[in-house]
């Protein structure tokens, strides 16, 4: 079964467009090779890792950053364009906070463990890109936990417990330690680096001759 370690951070939008391309990379070589198998494992990555905890007003952090409304409206409008090609939209006008991403990571950490997270990586997403949820919010999380089939009570008891929090901290240095300052990036096969939200054709490519 071929790994492919998919480094991206849940406020970064290419890298929501980044799962589409991926997924379609896959349906690709499927046509091919149907019986090709894939396991996806999720690396955390922190976009901003300045973030206050409890998270900041997110278009004035923008404009900060960007130069201005105009510059941001811009990105907006360009992120909208290539997320309606691979199948993701956007509302950005829904998203109230800069959300500190930490304790998700820490989430994630825990569900692969138990398991595929796929539908768990998805679902926060969602929550951040559409609906404007504060992935940042212990509550928040465990509620889109329980809606992805993970035990509410659990969830709640390991995110207030502070665990695996230096694991997940040092899983994200050892990405920056390979060279990985970017997202997403994916690695193929622990060998192939491919930085950005390529065309699937291009991730394709990297996983046939695996």
């Amino acid at each position: 079964m071929l790994t492919v370690d998919i480094v991206s951070d849940f406020v970064c939008p290419w890298c929501f467009i980044g799962t589409r391309r991926l997924a379609a990379a896959l349906a690709e070589v499927r046509r091919d090779q149907p019986d090709f198998a894939c396991r996806k494992r999720w690396r955390p990555f922190f976009l901003n890792p300045d973030t206050p905890p409890a998270g900041e007003p997110y278009l004035p952090f923008l404009e900060r950053k960007f130069g201005g409304r105009a510059a941001v409206e811009g990105i907006f409008e360009r992120v909208r364009q290539a997320g309606q090609a691979s199948g993701v939209t956007f509302a950005f006008e829904n998203i109230p906070l800069r959300v500190n991403t930490l304790q998700a990571h820490r989430l994630l950490h825990w569900a692969q463990r138990n398991g595929d997270a796929e539908a768990l990586v998805e679902r926060l997403f969602v929550g951040n890109f559409h609906r404007g949820e504060n992935l940042g919010d212990t509550a928040v999380l465990r509620r889109i936990a329980e809606e992805c089939g993970y035990p509410g009570a659990e969830v709640a008891a390991y995110l207030a417990a502070d665990v695996d929090r230096q694991t997940v901290l040092d899983r994200e240095q050892e990405v920056h330690a390979m060279g990985i300052n970017m997202v997403p990036t994916f690695i193929v096969g622990g060998r192939e680096v491919i930085v950005g939200a390529e065309d699937p054709s291009i991730l394709a490519a990297a996983m046939r001759p695996a």
